[in-house]
Protein backbone atom coordinates (compact mmCIF):
# COMPACT_ATOMS: atom_id res chain seq x y z
CA UNK A 1 0.00 0.00 0.00
CA UNK A 2 1.46 3.65 -0.79
CA UNK A 3 2.38 5.42 1.98
CA UNK A 4 0.64 9.40 1.71
CA UNK A 5 3.04 11.71 1.25
CA UNK A 6 3.43 14.12 4.38
CA UNK A 7 4.49 17.85 4.12
CA UNK A 8 6.20 19.86 6.73
CA UNK A 9 4.31 23.13 7.66
CA UNK A 10 5.14 25.75 10.43
CA UNK A 11 2.91 28.34 12.03
CA UNK A 12 4.70 30.32 13.94
CA UNK A 13 6.67 28.36 16.44
CA UNK A 14 4.29 24.99 15.76
CA UNK A 15 5.40 22.55 13.22
CA UNK A 16 2.98 20.08 11.95
CA UNK A 17 2.78 17.09 9.24
CA UNK A 18 0.08 17.73 6.52
CA UNK A 19 -0.76 15.16 3.72
CA UNK A 20 0.12 16.35 0.54
CA UNK A 21 -2.96 17.48 -1.13
CA UNK A 22 -4.53 19.20 2.03
CA UNK A 23 -6.43 22.50 1.82
CA UNK A 24 -4.86 25.56 3.55
CA UNK A 25 -8.61 26.12 4.96
CA UNK A 26 -8.02 23.01 6.69
CA UNK A 27 -4.59 24.17 8.42
CA UNK A 28 -6.18 27.45 9.46
CA UNK A 29 -8.99 25.49 11.29
CA UNK A 30 -6.39 24.04 13.50
CA UNK A 31 -4.99 27.43 13.79
CA UNK A 32 -8.14 29.70 14.02
CA UNK A 33 -8.52 29.93 18.17
CA UNK A 34 -5.42 31.52 18.53
CA UNK A 35 -6.97 34.43 16.38
CA UNK A 36 -9.61 36.88 17.56
CA UNK A 37 -10.29 37.62 13.80
CA UNK A 38 -11.12 34.88 10.65
CA UNK A 39 -8.28 33.48 9.07
CA UNK A 40 -8.72 34.48 5.57
CA UNK A 41 -5.40 33.93 3.31
CA UNK A 42 -2.54 32.51 4.30
CA UNK A 43 1.11 33.60 2.58
CA UNK A 44 3.16 30.82 2.60
CA UNK A 45 6.95 31.32 2.43
CA UNK A 46 6.22 35.00 1.32
CA UNK A 47 3.17 34.49 -1.39
CA UNK A 48 -0.16 35.02 -0.53
CA UNK A 49 -2.74 31.70 -0.93
CA UNK A 50 -6.22 31.45 -0.89
CA UNK A 51 -7.84 29.24 1.48
CA UNK A 52 -9.10 26.81 -1.22
CA UNK A 53 -5.19 26.19 -2.46
CA UNK A 54 -3.51 22.87 -1.43
CA UNK A 55 -0.49 22.19 -0.05
CA UNK A 56 1.90 20.39 -2.53
CA UNK A 57 5.49 20.89 -0.48
CA UNK A 58 6.98 21.94 2.83
CA UNK A 59 6.21 25.37 3.97
CA UNK A 60 6.63 28.04 6.23
CA UNK A 61 2.64 30.45 6.72
CA UNK A 62 2.10 33.50 7.82
CA UNK A 63 -1.30 33.77 8.83
CA UNK A 64 -3.51 36.52 7.37
CA UNK A 65 -6.94 38.19 8.69
CA UNK A 66 -8.61 41.10 8.12
CA UNK A 67 -6.62 42.72 10.75
CA UNK A 68 -4.55 42.88 7.84
CA UNK A 69 -4.45 45.19 4.81
CA UNK A 70 -4.39 41.76 2.27
CA UNK A 71 -7.31 40.38 4.47
CA UNK A 72 -9.25 43.36 4.54
CA UNK A 73 -9.08 43.80 0.98
CA UNK A 74 -10.08 39.83 0.34
CA UNK A 75 -13.05 40.38 2.12
CA UNK A 76 -14.22 43.74 0.77
CA UNK A 77 -13.87 42.16 -2.81
CA UNK A 78 -15.63 38.75 -1.83
CA UNK A 79 -18.33 40.92 0.28
CA UNK A 80 -19.04 42.51 -3.33
CA UNK A 81 -19.28 39.44 -4.94
CA UNK A 82 -21.83 38.31 -2.94
CA UNK A 83 -23.88 41.22 -3.49
CA UNK A 84 -23.95 41.00 -6.55
CA UNK A 85 -24.94 37.58 -7.38
CA UNK A 86 -27.65 38.54 -4.79
CA UNK A 87 -28.28 41.78 -6.32
CA UNK A 88 -28.71 39.53 -9.66
CA UNK A 89 -30.93 37.45 -7.87
CA UNK A 90 -33.75 39.69 -6.51
CA UNK A 91 -33.72 41.67 -9.46
CA UNK A 92 -33.56 39.17 -12.20
CA UNK A 93 -30.37 38.78 -14.32
CA UNK A 94 -32.79 40.05 -17.41
CA UNK A 95 -33.14 43.43 -15.87
CA UNK A 96 -30.09 44.17 -14.74
CA UNK A 97 -27.98 46.82 -17.47
CA UNK A 98 -25.35 47.83 -15.01
CA UNK A 99 -24.24 47.78 -11.69
CA UNK A 100 -20.62 49.64 -10.67
CA UNK A 101 -18.94 49.62 -7.33
CA UNK A 102 -17.40 53.22 -7.49
CA UNK A 103 -15.17 54.42 -4.17
CA UNK A 104 -15.39 54.14 -1.06
CA UNK A 105 -17.04 56.61 1.20
CA UNK A 106 -16.76 56.42 5.03
CA UNK A 107 -17.00 52.93 6.18
CA UNK A 108 -18.79 51.32 3.13
CA UNK A 109 -18.29 51.20 -0.77
CA UNK A 110 -20.40 53.57 -3.08
CA UNK A 111 -22.10 51.46 -6.02
CA UNK A 112 -24.84 52.57 -8.90
CA UNK A 113 -27.49 50.24 -10.67
CA UNK A 114 -28.84 50.49 -13.58
CA UNK A 115 -31.67 48.23 -14.82
CA UNK A 116 -35.58 47.75 -15.18
CA UNK A 117 -35.98 47.98 -11.52
CA UNK A 118 -36.74 50.90 -8.99
CA UNK A 119 -34.08 50.89 -6.55
CA UNK A 120 -34.93 51.57 -3.11
CA UNK A 121 -35.22 50.65 0.14
CA UNK A 122 -37.19 47.94 -0.13
CA UNK A 123 -35.22 46.24 -2.84
CA UNK A 124 -31.67 46.58 -1.19
CA UNK A 125 -33.72 45.29 1.73
CA UNK A 126 -34.76 42.63 -0.39
CA UNK A 127 -30.99 41.95 -1.91
CA UNK A 128 -29.57 41.81 1.64
CA UNK A 129 -31.56 39.17 3.00
CA UNK A 130 -30.35 37.16 0.00
CA UNK A 131 -27.02 37.62 1.00
CA UNK A 132 -27.35 36.80 4.14
CA UNK A 133 -29.48 32.95 2.97
CA UNK A 134 -26.11 32.48 1.20
CA UNK A 135 -23.69 33.26 4.18
CA UNK A 136 -25.68 30.91 6.22
CA UNK A 137 -25.53 28.14 3.13
CA UNK A 138 -21.46 28.59 3.32
CA UNK A 139 -21.46 28.36 -0.41
CA UNK A 140 -17.90 28.37 -2.12
CA UNK A 141 -16.41 30.67 -4.10
CA UNK A 142 -14.45 28.55 -6.56
CA UNK A 143 -11.64 29.69 -9.13
CA UNK A 144 -11.82 28.51 -12.98
CA UNK A 145 -8.68 29.21 -15.18
CA UNK A 146 -10.26 30.23 -18.92
CA UNK A 147 -8.64 31.30 -21.98
CA UNK A 148 -8.84 34.83 -22.13
CA UNK A 149 -11.15 34.33 -25.57
CA UNK A 150 -13.61 32.15 -23.67
CA UNK A 151 -13.93 34.98 -20.83
CA UNK A 152 -14.50 37.44 -23.65
CA UNK A 153 -17.22 35.87 -24.68
CA UNK A 154 -18.98 34.92 -21.34
CA UNK A 155 -18.75 38.46 -20.25
CA UNK A 156 -20.30 39.28 -23.45
CA UNK A 157 -23.24 37.12 -23.12
CA UNK A 158 -23.93 38.12 -19.86
CA UNK A 159 -23.84 41.90 -21.07
CA UNK A 160 -20.71 42.72 -18.71
CA UNK A 161 -18.96 44.94 -21.77
CA UNK A 162 -16.39 46.36 -19.49
CA UNK A 163 -14.64 43.53 -18.25
CA UNK A 164 -14.69 42.04 -22.12
CA UNK A 165 -12.85 44.96 -23.39
CA UNK A 166 -10.70 45.00 -20.86
CA UNK A 167 -9.66 41.20 -21.37
CA UNK A 168 -8.45 42.44 -25.41
CA UNK A 169 -5.63 44.52 -23.68
CA UNK A 170 -4.91 41.18 -22.10
CA UNK A 171 -1.47 39.46 -23.29
CA UNK A 172 -2.06 36.18 -20.83
CA UNK A 173 -3.96 33.57 -22.70
CA UNK A 174 -5.71 32.84 -19.44
CA UNK A 175 -7.37 34.43 -16.67
CA UNK A 176 -8.98 33.70 -13.30
CA UNK A 177 -12.48 33.45 -13.13
CA UNK A 178 -14.79 32.94 -9.60
CA UNK A 179 -18.11 31.49 -9.52
CA UNK A 180 -20.55 31.65 -6.81
CA UNK A 181 -23.53 29.38 -7.20
CA UNK A 182 -23.88 30.28 -11.23
CA UNK A 183 -22.67 33.50 -10.85
CA UNK A 184 -19.30 34.08 -12.66
CA UNK A 185 -17.14 37.45 -12.51
CA UNK A 186 -13.48 38.49 -12.42
CA UNK A 187 -12.00 39.82 -9.57
CA UNK A 188 -8.91 41.45 -9.38
CA UNK A 189 -7.26 40.06 -6.15
CA UNK A 190 -7.77 37.26 -3.53
CA UNK A 191 -11.47 35.73 -2.32
CA UNK A 192 -12.41 33.96 0.92
CA UNK A 193 -12.71 30.28 0.09
CA UNK A 194 -16.63 30.47 0.79
CA UNK A 195 -19.67 32.74 1.90
CA UNK A 196 -19.74 32.07 5.53
CA UNK A 197 -17.22 33.90 6.32
CA UNK A 198 -18.70 37.19 5.18
CA UNK A 199 -21.22 38.14 8.48
CA UNK A 200 -20.84 41.65 8.73
CA UNK A 201 -22.24 44.39 5.63
CA UNK A 202 -25.49 46.10 5.32
CA UNK A 203 -26.87 48.11 2.26
CA UNK A 204 -27.86 51.71 2.69
CA UNK A 205 -30.01 53.98 -0.04
CA UNK A 206 -27.65 56.88 -0.60
CA UNK A 207 -27.56 60.08 -3.15
CA UNK A 208 -28.08 58.44 -6.68
CA UNK A 209 -27.31 54.73 -5.42
CA UNK A 210 -26.41 53.05 -2.28
CA UNK A 211 -23.86 52.06 -0.13
CA UNK A 212 -22.39 48.53 1.05
CA UNK A 213 -21.40 49.08 4.68
CA UNK A 214 -18.47 46.86 5.74
CA UNK A 215 -16.04 46.55 8.67
CA UNK A 216 -12.76 48.23 8.57
CA UNK A 217 -9.43 46.75 9.06
CA UNK A 218 -9.39 48.57 12.72
CA UNK A 219 -12.27 46.83 13.99
CA UNK A 220 -12.76 43.49 11.02
CA UNK A 221 -15.98 42.42 13.49
CA UNK A 222 -18.46 45.65 13.91
CA UNK A 223 -20.00 47.94 11.61
CA UNK A 224 -18.88 51.37 11.71
CA UNK A 225 -21.70 54.07 11.98
CA UNK A 226 -22.30 55.60 8.28
CA UNK A 227 -21.58 59.51 8.62
CA UNK A 228 -20.24 60.28 4.87
CA UNK A 229 -18.14 63.27 4.01
CA UNK A 230 -20.70 64.65 1.80
CA UNK A 231 -18.48 67.51 0.51
CA UNK A 232 -16.05 64.66 -0.72
CA UNK A 233 -18.96 62.43 -2.09
CA UNK A 234 -19.90 65.75 -4.13
CA UNK A 235 -16.46 65.98 -5.64
CA UNK A 236 -16.02 62.53 -6.12
CA UNK A 237 -19.33 62.69 -7.87
CA UNK A 238 -18.78 65.21 -9.99
CA UNK A 239 -15.42 63.59 -11.31
CA UNK A 240 -17.72 60.65 -11.96
CA UNK A 241 -19.88 61.87 -14.42
CA UNK A 242 -16.84 64.30 -15.81
CA UNK A 243 -14.90 61.11 -16.72
CA UNK A 244 -18.28 59.56 -18.07
CA UNK A 245 -18.49 62.11 -20.61
CA UNK A 246 -15.54 62.05 -21.80
CA UNK A 247 -16.05 58.60 -22.29
CA UNK A 248 -13.43 57.51 -20.49
CA UNK A 249 -14.91 55.95 -16.47
CA UNK A 250 -12.76 52.61 -16.66
CA UNK A 251 -9.10 51.41 -17.58
CA UNK A 252 -11.12 49.31 -20.99
CA UNK A 253 -11.87 53.00 -22.25
CA UNK A 254 -8.40 54.49 -21.37
CA UNK A 255 -6.95 51.91 -23.29
CA UNK A 256 -8.94 52.30 -25.93
CA UNK A 257 -8.17 55.71 -26.08
CA UNK A 258 -4.63 55.15 -26.20
CA UNK A 259 -4.27 52.92 -28.67
CA UNK A 260 -6.14 54.78 -31.00
CA UNK A 261 -4.10 57.73 -30.94
CA UNK A 262 -5.96 60.04 -28.20
CA UNK A 263 -3.34 60.23 -25.36
CA UNK A 264 -2.66 63.73 -26.46
CA UNK A 265 -6.03 65.15 -26.37
CA UNK A 266 -7.10 63.04 -22.87
CA UNK A 267 -3.93 64.63 -21.25
CA UNK A 268 -4.81 68.14 -22.42
CA UNK A 269 -8.39 67.94 -22.00
CA UNK A 270 -8.08 66.85 -18.11
CA UNK A 271 -5.19 69.68 -17.90
CA UNK A 272 -7.67 72.29 -19.18
CA UNK A 273 -10.61 70.82 -16.57
CA UNK A 274 -8.13 70.63 -13.86
CA UNK A 275 -6.78 74.64 -15.10
CA UNK A 276 -10.75 75.64 -15.49
CA UNK A 277 -11.33 74.58 -12.28
CA UNK A 278 -8.30 76.12 -10.28
CA UNK A 279 -9.21 79.43 -11.81
CA UNK A 280 -12.77 79.12 -10.48
CA UNK A 281 -11.40 79.05 -7.03
CA UNK A 282 -9.57 81.87 -7.41
CA UNK A 283 -11.76 84.22 -9.10
CA UNK A 284 -14.05 83.48 -5.91
CA UNK A 285 -11.44 84.34 -3.37
CA UNK A 286 -11.43 87.53 -5.06
CA UNK A 287 -14.51 88.28 -5.05
CA UNK A 288 -14.40 87.70 -1.20
CA UNK A 289 -13.03 90.64 -0.32
CA UNK A 290 -12.43 90.11 3.72
CA UNK A 291 -10.03 86.52 2.63
CA UNK A 292 -6.08 87.22 3.58
CA UNK A 293 -5.24 83.63 4.18
CA UNK A 294 -5.45 80.55 1.81
CA UNK A 295 -5.51 77.57 3.92
CA UNK A 296 -4.40 74.37 2.19
CA UNK A 297 -4.47 71.12 3.60
CA UNK A 298 -4.69 67.27 2.32
CA UNK A 299 -3.21 64.03 2.42
CA UNK A 300 0.38 63.01 1.02
CA UNK A 301 0.70 63.27 -2.60
CA UNK A 302 -2.30 64.96 -3.00
CA UNK A 303 -0.41 67.82 -5.04
CA UNK A 304 -0.75 70.32 -2.47
CA UNK A 305 3.09 72.41 -3.70
CA UNK A 306 1.76 72.69 -7.58
CA UNK A 307 -1.86 73.51 -6.83
CA UNK A 308 -0.59 76.37 -4.50
CA UNK A 309 1.90 77.77 -7.17
CA UNK A 310 -0.92 77.38 -10.04
CA UNK A 311 -3.41 79.09 -7.73
CA UNK A 312 -1.08 81.90 -7.06
CA UNK A 313 -1.03 82.20 -10.78
CA UNK A 314 -4.37 82.51 -11.34
CA UNK A 315 -4.79 84.74 -8.52
CA UNK A 316 -2.26 87.27 -10.63
CA UNK A 317 -4.65 87.19 -13.04
CA UNK A 318 -7.50 88.53 -10.75
CA UNK A 319 -5.23 91.23 -9.30
CA UNK A 320 -4.06 89.91 -6.55
CA UNK A 321 -0.71 89.41 -5.29
CA UNK A 322 -0.23 85.86 -3.26
CA UNK A 323 2.70 85.33 -0.88
CA UNK A 324 3.77 81.73 -0.34
CA UNK A 325 3.93 80.60 3.46
CA UNK A 326 4.58 76.96 4.60
CA UNK A 327 3.69 76.19 7.97
CA UNK A 328 7.09 73.77 8.12
CA UNK A 329 8.45 77.00 9.20
CA UNK A 330 6.40 77.65 12.02
CA UNK A 331 7.83 74.02 13.71
CA UNK A 332 8.65 73.82 17.30
CA UNK A 333 13.01 73.85 17.89
CA UNK A 334 13.83 69.97 17.89
CA UNK A 335 14.18 70.00 21.53
CA UNK A 336 11.15 71.30 22.19
CA UNK A 337 9.16 68.86 19.81
CA UNK A 338 6.87 66.52 21.50
CA UNK A 339 7.35 62.56 20.88
CA UNK A 340 5.04 59.63 20.45
CA UNK A 341 3.89 56.42 22.15
CA UNK A 342 7.18 54.81 20.86
CA UNK A 343 9.97 57.96 22.07
CA UNK A 344 9.84 58.92 18.21
CA UNK A 345 9.67 62.66 17.38
CA UNK A 346 5.92 63.28 16.76
CA UNK A 347 6.25 65.75 13.26
CA UNK A 348 2.93 65.35 12.80
CA UNK A 349 0.97 66.40 15.40
CA UNK A 350 -0.37 70.24 16.30
CA UNK A 351 2.22 70.15 19.53
CA UNK A 352 4.88 69.98 17.03
CA UNK A 353 3.99 73.79 15.51
CA UNK A 354 4.46 76.97 17.36
CA UNK A 355 0.75 77.71 17.38
CA UNK A 356 1.24 81.08 19.30
CA UNK A 357 4.38 82.21 17.15
CA UNK A 358 2.14 81.27 13.83
CA UNK A 359 -0.70 83.42 15.45
CA UNK A 360 1.31 86.35 16.34
CA UNK A 361 3.08 86.69 13.07
CA UNK A 362 -0.47 85.98 11.04
CA UNK A 363 -2.29 88.86 13.57
CA UNK A 364 0.78 91.50 13.33
CA UNK A 365 0.44 90.69 9.00
CA UNK A 366 -3.76 91.28 9.37
CA UNK A 367 -3.38 94.49 11.22
CA UNK A 368 -0.78 95.78 8.21
CA UNK A 369 2.17 95.42 10.54
CA UNK A 370 5.81 94.44 8.52
CA UNK A 371 6.51 90.57 10.28
CA UNK A 372 9.92 88.83 9.43
CA UNK A 373 9.10 85.45 8.65
CA UNK A 374 11.10 82.69 10.05
CA UNK A 375 12.86 79.63 8.40
CA UNK A 376 12.94 76.22 9.53
CA UNK A 377 16.52 75.05 9.66
CA UNK A 378 15.42 70.34 8.72
CA UNK A 379 19.56 70.05 9.59
CA UNK A 380 20.06 71.89 12.33
CA UNK A 381 16.47 71.22 13.78
CA UNK A 382 15.71 74.92 14.83
CA UNK A 383 13.93 78.00 13.41
CA UNK A 384 16.09 80.79 11.70
CA UNK A 385 15.69 84.52 10.40
CA UNK A 386 17.11 85.92 7.20
CA UNK A 387 15.43 89.14 6.94
CA UNK A 388 12.55 88.11 5.05
CA UNK A 389 10.22 90.17 5.83
CA UNK A 390 6.54 90.78 4.83
CA UNK A 391 3.65 93.00 4.90
CA UNK A 392 0.10 93.01 4.12
CA UNK A 393 -1.07 95.37 1.26
CA UNK A 394 -4.73 95.85 0.11
CA UNK A 395 -4.35 93.21 -2.75
CA UNK A 396 -1.50 90.71 -0.94
CA UNK A 397 -2.62 87.35 0.55
CA UNK A 398 -1.28 84.46 1.55
CA UNK A 399 -1.59 81.31 0.63
CA UNK A 400 -0.43 78.92 3.16
CA UNK A 401 0.01 75.17 2.47
CA UNK A 402 0.69 72.63 5.82
CA UNK A 403 -0.80 69.29 7.46
CA UNK A 404 -3.08 71.27 10.15
CA UNK A 405 -4.54 74.47 7.91
CA UNK A 406 -8.02 73.30 8.46
CA UNK A 407 -7.79 72.98 11.95
CA UNK A 408 -9.40 76.04 13.31
CA UNK A 409 -6.99 75.21 16.14
CA UNK A 410 -3.97 76.36 14.45
CA UNK A 411 -5.45 79.70 13.40
CA UNK A 412 -7.47 80.07 16.45
CA UNK A 413 -7.02 83.76 16.66
CA UNK A 414 -7.74 84.91 12.72
CA UNK A 415 -11.39 85.98 11.97
CA UNK A 416 -13.11 83.45 10.16
CA UNK A 417 -13.89 85.40 7.02
CA UNK A 418 -10.24 86.06 6.49
CA UNK A 419 -9.87 82.34 6.03
CA UNK A 420 -10.59 80.45 2.72
CA UNK A 421 -9.99 76.78 3.40
CA UNK A 422 -9.04 74.16 0.87
CA UNK A 423 -9.64 70.91 0.89
CA UNK A 424 -7.16 68.94 -1.79
CA UNK A 425 -6.69 65.08 -2.28
CA UNK A 426 -6.24 62.09 -5.40
CA UNK A 427 -10.02 60.92 -5.64
CA UNK A 428 -9.59 58.49 -8.53
CA UNK A 429 -12.72 57.92 -10.00
CA UNK A 430 -10.85 55.55 -12.87
CA UNK A 431 -12.02 51.87 -12.09
CA UNK A 432 -10.37 48.88 -13.55
CA UNK A 433 -13.91 47.78 -14.69
CA UNK A 434 -17.35 47.98 -13.35
CA UNK A 435 -16.41 46.16 -9.94
CA UNK A 436 -12.98 46.22 -9.32
CA UNK A 437 -12.79 49.52 -8.07
CA UNK A 438 -8.66 51.52 -7.59
CA UNK A 439 -8.72 53.25 -4.35
CA UNK A 440 -7.55 56.61 -4.14
CA UNK A 441 -4.98 55.54 -1.69
CA UNK A 442 -3.26 53.10 -4.58
CA UNK A 443 -2.84 56.51 -6.76
CA UNK A 444 -1.49 58.57 -3.83
CA UNK A 445 0.92 55.51 -3.24
CA UNK A 446 2.04 55.43 -6.91
CA UNK A 447 2.90 59.55 -6.72
CA UNK A 448 4.62 59.00 -3.39
CA UNK A 449 7.19 55.82 -4.65
CA UNK A 450 7.75 57.93 -7.79
CA UNK A 451 8.69 61.04 -6.23
CA UNK A 452 10.58 59.49 -3.08
CA UNK A 453 12.81 57.70 -5.70
CA UNK A 454 13.18 60.92 -7.86
CA UNK A 455 13.80 63.62 -5.40
CA UNK A 456 14.71 61.90 -1.70
CA UNK A 457 16.80 58.78 -2.99
CA UNK A 458 14.48 56.32 -0.67
CA UNK A 459 13.11 53.06 -2.46
CA UNK A 460 9.75 51.35 -3.42
CA UNK A 461 10.12 48.84 -0.54
CA UNK A 462 11.00 52.45 2.21
CA UNK A 463 8.16 54.27 0.33
CA UNK A 464 5.66 51.27 1.04
CA UNK A 465 7.25 50.26 4.68
CA UNK A 466 6.73 54.14 5.97
CA UNK A 467 3.09 54.24 4.28
CA UNK A 468 1.29 53.35 6.83
CA UNK A 469 2.48 55.44 9.17
CA UNK A 470 1.98 57.82 7.00
CA UNK A 471 -2.13 57.23 6.13
CA UNK A 472 -2.77 57.23 10.63
CA UNK A 473 -1.32 60.25 10.59
CA UNK A 474 -3.75 61.56 8.15
CA UNK A 475 -6.43 59.88 9.54
CA UNK A 476 -5.65 61.66 12.92
CA UNK A 477 -5.04 65.27 11.59
CA UNK A 478 -6.23 65.96 8.17
CA UNK A 479 -9.32 63.66 7.35
CA UNK A 480 -12.02 65.24 10.35
CA UNK A 481 -11.09 68.08 9.29
CA UNK A 482 -12.24 67.80 5.35
CA UNK A 483 -15.88 69.03 6.05
CA UNK A 484 -14.95 72.28 7.24
CA UNK A 485 -13.07 73.09 3.65
CA UNK A 486 -14.89 75.42 1.71
CA UNK A 487 -14.17 74.49 -1.43
CA UNK A 488 -12.41 70.03 -2.17
CA UNK A 489 -10.35 70.14 -5.00
CA UNK A 490 -9.72 66.85 -6.48
CA UNK A 491 -6.22 66.57 -8.26
CA UNK A 492 -6.77 62.99 -9.62
CA UNK A 493 -6.09 63.01 -13.50
CA UNK A 494 -7.36 60.01 -15.62
CA UNK A 495 -4.12 59.22 -17.23
CA UNK A 496 -2.00 59.64 -14.64
CA UNK A 497 -1.42 55.24 -13.45
CA UNK A 498 -1.06 54.99 -17.90
CA UNK A 499 1.85 57.40 -17.28
CA UNK A 500 3.11 56.50 -13.80
CA UNK A 501 3.44 52.78 -15.11
CA UNK A 502 7.33 53.42 -16.64
CA UNK A 503 8.42 55.02 -14.03
CA UNK A 504 6.60 52.65 -11.22
CA UNK A 505 7.47 49.31 -12.71
CA UNK A 506 11.70 49.04 -12.12
CA UNK A 507 11.24 50.22 -8.85
CA UNK A 508 8.73 48.35 -7.56
CA UNK A 509 10.46 44.89 -9.09
CA UNK A 510 13.32 45.56 -7.27
CA UNK A 511 11.34 45.37 -3.84
CA UNK A 512 13.01 41.60 -2.95
CA UNK A 513 10.88 38.91 -2.01
CA UNK A 514 12.16 37.75 1.15
CA UNK A 515 11.07 41.08 2.53
CA UNK A 516 7.62 42.23 4.27
CA UNK A 517 6.90 44.65 2.03
CA UNK A 518 7.02 41.99 -1.44
CA UNK A 519 3.43 41.46 -1.11
CA UNK A 520 2.26 44.91 -1.65
CA UNK A 521 4.89 45.82 -4.13
CA UNK A 522 3.25 42.73 -6.30
CA UNK A 523 -0.02 43.42 -5.95
CA UNK A 524 0.97 47.04 -6.88
CA UNK A 525 2.49 45.46 -10.55
CA UNK A 526 -0.23 43.05 -11.05
CA UNK A 527 -2.42 46.20 -10.74
CA UNK A 528 -0.25 48.09 -13.41
CA UNK A 529 -0.45 45.26 -15.90
CA UNK A 530 -3.73 46.17 -16.83
CA UNK A 531 -2.89 50.23 -18.15
CA UNK A 532 -1.32 50.57 -21.50
CA UNK A 533 1.70 52.82 -20.72
CA UNK A 534 1.74 56.97 -22.23
CA UNK A 535 4.77 58.86 -22.25
CA UNK A 536 5.29 62.26 -20.81
CA UNK A 537 6.03 63.87 -23.47
CA UNK A 538 2.94 65.55 -24.03
CA UNK A 539 2.54 66.50 -20.23
CA UNK A 540 2.68 70.24 -19.25
CA UNK A 541 5.52 71.86 -17.25
CA UNK A 542 2.70 73.28 -15.64
CA UNK A 543 0.96 69.97 -15.00
CA UNK A 544 0.18 68.50 -11.43
CA UNK A 545 2.35 65.35 -12.03
CA UNK A 546 5.08 67.27 -12.63
CA UNK A 547 5.85 67.00 -8.87
CA UNK A 548 5.91 63.44 -8.89
CA UNK A 549 7.67 62.70 -12.28
CA UNK A 550 9.76 65.78 -12.44
CA UNK A 551 10.32 68.36 -15.52
CA UNK A 552 7.79 70.76 -14.23
CA UNK A 553 8.38 74.61 -13.92
CA UNK A 554 7.47 75.10 -11.07
CA UNK A 555 9.83 74.52 -7.63
CA UNK A 556 8.67 71.94 -5.76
Amino acid sequence: MEQTKLCAVTVGETARAYPYGTTYQTIAADFQEKYENDILLVSRNGKLCELNKTLDRDCTLDIITAKDKPGIQTYERSAVFLMLKAFYDVAGSENVERISVEYSIGPGLFIRAKGSFVLNQSLLDQVGERMRLLVNQAIPIQKHSISTDDAVELFQKNRMYDKSRLFEFRINSHVNIYSLDGFSDYFYGYMVPDTSYLKWFDLQLFQEGFVLLLPSQKNPHALAEFHPSVKVFQALYDATLRSEKLGISNVAEMNETIASGGATQMILTQEAMMEKQIGDIAEEISRRKDVRFIMIAGPSSSGKTTFSHRLSTQLLACGMRPHPIATDNYFKNRADTPRDENGQYDFESLGAMDVELFNQDMTRLLRGESVEIPQFNFKKGAREYNGDYLTLGPQDILVIEGIHCLNDQFSYSLPTASKYKIYISCLTTLNIDDHNRIPTTDARLLRRIERDARTRGYSARATIQMWPSVRRGEERYIFPYQDSADVIFNSALIYETALLKPYIESLLFAVPKDCGEYTEAKRLLKFLNYFLPIPSDDVPKTSLMREFIGGGCYKV
